[in-house]
């Protein structure tokens, strides 16, 4: 198993109090190599969430989070290299982000914590646009809840966009703060499988943040006081007897709470919740769980980037890439069924097929081989978030965040996978459902 290659051997740092035990070491050195390693293959627009899991790692490769932060930029100045306002102007040979487009809040709010966590600091000219972008899309985004009763995106989204104005320590008017407090208070935090606990999190990681700012009245530094302490009693309850709070793709989110609020040497919740990660580290398969995992085993935080200072880093790190499967016939066929019970879909039986893959497929590499039904091809459409891609369309039906819909992912017995598409990797005859159902 690659988290545990002997040529990971290292000497130990000094523990910091948050981060995983001394004994723990060896592993999670090991997934840091791996998420270094997926960081380096050649693929999509790069993912800043994977940089800012580097960069908050105990060890580093320098060059390759350098190369890696030249293509996130190439990325985003290419997207929000000017105002709004100029993007809303015809442009003649320029590839800027439309103003009319889906908001991409939680994208560009890791993308302003990644460069805030660069050592030496980026030259902060350039950023300027994309935290004007930010403060856009913080508008445009709360626009969806006269619609929809919730932002376009997300609650989380929202709430990420506001954590990373202020570690940039970029002041936030009062009403913006008002919102995700009325929404807290609420408990309107509901999300896409059932489970609140990331967008908890990330949530009071912005109320944190946003109690110590200079320009917050002591009254509102008292609402956001109450509220983190609301949320870290939320996330305690939500803590199952294996430790997880939530599931084991949200609990490093709601460690962060613990980790930025200097409470997690004082609340057991913490120390089980961190067994239980360390337990559950081979289900971290795809890059963007990898770096979510990785900050709470290092005993970071988001939070934290906006005190980070530069110093002199650790150059020692060094990648691990899987080994390829041996060759030789190494097939298998998993049962794909999409269900539809709402009143809207046509049937409720929309496709159901045998689908042949190489052994150790994602679910996510599955949707795209499924073959044609009838005359009907298989069609699906994602959407990027922090965790990866989350599933938004199957077979032409759209999620509808206003009536409360989301694509479930369910095994063969009807128990929810947990995990997202690009995770879970189903095995030789397996069924695998994707349902619309109902939060």
């Amino acid at each position: 198993m690659w988290l545990l290659l002997a040529l990971l051997q290292a000497a130990v740092l000094p523990a910091r109090p948050c981060e995983a035990p001394a004994e723990a070491a060896v592993a999670v050195r090991a997934l840091g190599a791996r998420l270094l390693g997926l960081a380096m293959e050649p693929g999509p627009d790069a993912d800043p969430g994977i940089y800012v899991g580097l960069r908050l790692g105990s060890d580093h490769d320098l060059s390759t989070e350098q190369r890696y932060l030249q293509r996130l930029q190439d990325a985003f100045q290419g997207r929000y290299g000017r105002s709004p306002h100029a993007a809303s102007s015809p442009s003649h040979g320029h590839r800027h982000r439309n103003t009319n487009s889906m908001p991409e809040t939680g994208r560009l709010a890791l993308y302003l914590l990644g460069l805030r966590a660069t050592c030496p600091p980026p030259d902060p000219a350039p950023q300027r646009f994309p935290v004007t972008w930010l403060k856009y899309y913080l508008e445009k985004d709360w626009a969806g809840t006269r619609h929809h009763g919730h932002p376009l995106t997300s609650y989380y989204q929202y709430g990420l966009g506001v954590l990373a104005l202020c570690v940039h320590h970029k002041r936030v008017r009062e009403e913006v703060i008002q919102r995700l407090l009325v929404a807290e208070k609420h408990q309107r935090f509901g999300h896409a499988d059932g489970n609140t606990v990331d967008t908890e999190a990330v949530v009071a990681l912005a109320f944190a943040c946003l109690k110590k700012e200079k320009h917050i009245r002591a009254r509102l530094a008292a609402e956001l006081r109450a509220a983190v302490r609301r949320a870290r009693a939320r996330l305690v309850e939500a803590q199952s007897a294996d430790g997880l709070i939530g599931n084991a793709f949200s609990t490093p989110m709601a460690m962060q709470v613990f980790i930025a609020t200097d409470t997690c040497r004082t609340q057991p919740a913490y120390g089980r919740a961190m067994a239980a990660l360390l337990q559950h580290l081979d289900s971290f398969t795809s890059a963007a769980t990898m770096a979510q995992a990785l900050l709470a085993l290092n005993g970071r935080s988001y939070l934290g980037i906006a005190s980070m200072q530069c110093q002199e880093e650790l150059d020692t790190l060094t990648p691990v890439f899987l080994e390829p499967l041996p060759p030789g016939p190494r097939n298998m066929t998993v049962r794909l069924v999409v269900e539809c019970p709402v009143p809207r879909c046509p049937q409720q039986l929309l496709y159901d097929s045998p689908v042949p893959a190489p052994a150790g497929a994602s679910l996510l590499d599955l949707l795209r081989a499924a073959p044609p039904q009838g005359s009907q091809n298989f069609t699906f459409e994602t959407q990027d978030t922090a965790y990866g891609p989350f599933l938004t369309s199957v077979q032409g039906m759209a999620v509808r965040p206003k009536e409360q819909h989301y694509w479930q992912l369910l095994s063969g017995l009807g128990t929810s996978l947990q995990m997202g598409v690009a995770d879970y990797r189903p095995e030789d005859g397996n069924t695998v459902i994707l349902r619309l159902s109902k939060w």
